[in-house]
């Protein structure tokens, strides 16, 4: 049968631009259908309403949005949706998916996350399970998006190291803002080990990007320069020049057909102009981030399923993971500070590059008896955005502010103290409260029902957050912060979010099989986090670019030494 390609992807981020830039480059034909815009480096100036008060680089709740389901307090749940709550979970719709909007912090899983239920046993209301896959079957191909994606750092002796195959980062670490030596001598007071983080961003000019220049602009903003490793620069840019991999942007795909066979056939979606249209491919390639790809799914049925595809065992949409955790922050006062010291904190621009894992794994009595799973903390300079800035120094003790005192608590924002935060990360363990299904209601402007996102949180989640809050608060006190304080949340980041198409080798109790492949469905493979069982303590960009690199070797049946060519 004749088709319009060789391979179909839906989703153009960091699980859809890796499987395109290996299939293109490996000379087949490719198709990626992204809902978003096609922006590039010369669109993203920094400008504060477009990030973070209007929705630019996503859609605009009244014409898309979520229904979230919360824990109501009496053992029920109260759905509300986004239109309403004004809670976004949308994470950057455009071509190379939210990757544009990242930090950049780029961090490894550890050989113990693949290994959960194994390794820590396990826990009552959580649905742990080890990977299908091991930490060596993965670490070829984060040493490949090192190459690729470009990341810069060093590797410095440290007891939480996992293995590597490579000696050190392809890059020179980025430039470090004074305030990091300063968290490296606290720590060592502490008797703890200051981390530094590599980042996906090029701290020199090269392939075909420029290096960080160092706006002070990052998270949540995207890359003028090219030098932050988002899937468009990155991967869809050379994929594309290759000529075998068409881009259609603002191509919403609402379904997938499938045959009596059970295979899919095409890609149906509504193009700029509104027109219906179809992609065939031979295969196709679901990677538009975690809750979307299950909706997706489940808004695909057919002959062979009934209740969306792939989703004969009802698996589609369970195990939906975030990030646990909570944030922390304590104010740096000039005052305080020797006019040299004052200096130093002043300096805008360079990246802090610093983390904490000592207790990625927790063994304190204290705790808990045995060995637990616990995270990391990373710490970050309060982003210099005055609008956001302005935006949340308008309330105080609940009361909103105007005239004089809201001027002179702006004047204190900005000219007294300089604000260290840091955010800690740690599993969001997998439950049947934490789920994707369709909301019987609501619809978006196409007609097709919404996400219902169910987010009960796990206890345990909060015990190891609180945990590791505690530990970032003393290194805050240690630099003599005030104003220290921290919190956790069962409420979680919308844009640190995986699972619920999970790989395993039991169709009863999975989606994917190892190679991330449709137990039901033999031409369909999902490559975001949704293939993620467990979601271990650190972001998933990593995680998601190199699984989708081995996923996309699989398809073309390479062995898994070519990753390390």
């Amino acid at each position: 049968m004749t088709t319009d390609c060789d391979v179909c992807i839906i989703g153009s981020g960091a699980g859809g631009a890796p499987v395109a830039y290996t299939l293109a480059t490996a000379g087949q034909s490719v198709i990626v259908l992204e809902k978003g815009p096609w922006l590039r480096d010369e669109h993203f100036y920094k400008d504060e309403l477009a990030c973070c008060r209007r929705s630019v680089y996503t859609p605009e709740l009244r014409h898309e949005q979520h229904v979230i389901e919360e824990p109501d307090g009496e053992g029920g749940w109260t759905a509300t949706p986004t239109s309403e709550s004004g809670w976004d979970f949308w994470n950057g719709n455009l071509v190379g998916g939210s990757s544009n909007l990242m930090s950049g912090f780029f961090h490894r899983l550890k050989p113990v996350d693949f290994r959960q239920l194994s390794e820590l046993g396990p826990i009552a209301g959580a649905n742990r399970v080890d990977w299908p896959i091991g930490y060596a079957d993965l670490e070829p191909y984060y040493d490949l998006v090192e190459r690729l994606i470009g990341v810069s750092g060093t590797i410095t002796p440290h007891p939480g190291q996992e293995p590597r195959s490579s000696p050190d980062f392809p890059y020179p670490p980025t430039a470090e803002h004074p305030v990091s030596a300063w968290i490296d001598d606290a720590c060592a007071t502490l008797g703890v080990h200051s981390l530094r983080v590599p980042r996906a961003i090029l701290s020199r000019p090269d392939l075909g990007r420029r290096a960080c220049e160092y706006s002070g602009y990052c998270g949540s903003f995207g890359c003028a320069s090219g030098a932050k490793g988002g899937a468009r620069a990155a991967l869809l840019d050379p994929a594309f020049a290759t000529g075998r991999c068409q881009i259609r942007p603002k191509a919403k795909v609402h379904r997938l057909l499938s045959d009596p066979r059970g295979r899919v056939t095409a890609a149906e979606y509504v193009d700029a102009d509104g027109r219906l249209q179809r992609v065939t491919a031979k295969r196709f390639v679901v990677a538009c981030q975690a809750v979307e790809t299950s909706r997706l799914l489940l808004n695909s049925p057919g002959p062979r399923f009934p209740n969306g595809l792939a989703n004969n065992q009802g698996q589609v949409g369970r195990n939906l993971l975030f990030s646990a955790g909570g944030s922390g922050s304590g104010d740096l006062e000039y005052a305080r500070l020797t006019p040299e010291r004052a200096a130093q904190l002043k300096v805008m621009g360079p990246f802090v590059n610093r983390a904490l894992d000592d207790w990625y794994l927790i063994e304190d009595p204290d705790f808990a008896p045995g060995r637990h799973k616990g995270g990391i903390v990373e710490f970050l300079l309060a982003h210099p955005n005055p609008t956001g800035k302005a935006n949340r120094a308008k309330w105080r003790d609940g009361e909103l502010l105007w005239g004089a005192p809201l001027k002179r608590r702006l004047e204190q924002w900005f000219r007294t103290d300089r604000t260290l935060r840091f955010e800690v990360f740690g599993d969001w363990l997998p439950t049947d409260d934490c789920r994707v299904t369709l909301d019987p209601q609501f619809k978006d402007r196409w007609g097709q029902p919404v996400a219902r996102i169910r987010i009960g949180h796990h206890p345990h989640d909060l015990e190891v957050g609180r945990y590791l809050a505690t530990r970032g608060e003393r290194v805050l006190r240690e630099l003599g912060a005030v104003r220290v304080s921290s919190s956790v949340s069962g409420a979680p980041p919308a844009n640190l979010m995986a699972g619920g198409c999970r790989f395993g080798t039991d169709p009863a109790t999975s989606v994917l099989d190892p190679d991330c492949r449709a137990h039901e469905v033999e031409n369909l493979y999902v490559t975001d986090g949704s293939f993620m069982p467990t979601g271990g303590s650190v972001p998933y960009t990593w995680t998601i670019y190199a699984n989708a690199l081995r996923v996309a070797d699989r398809m073309l049946g390479r062995r898994l030494e070519t990753a390390r060519a």
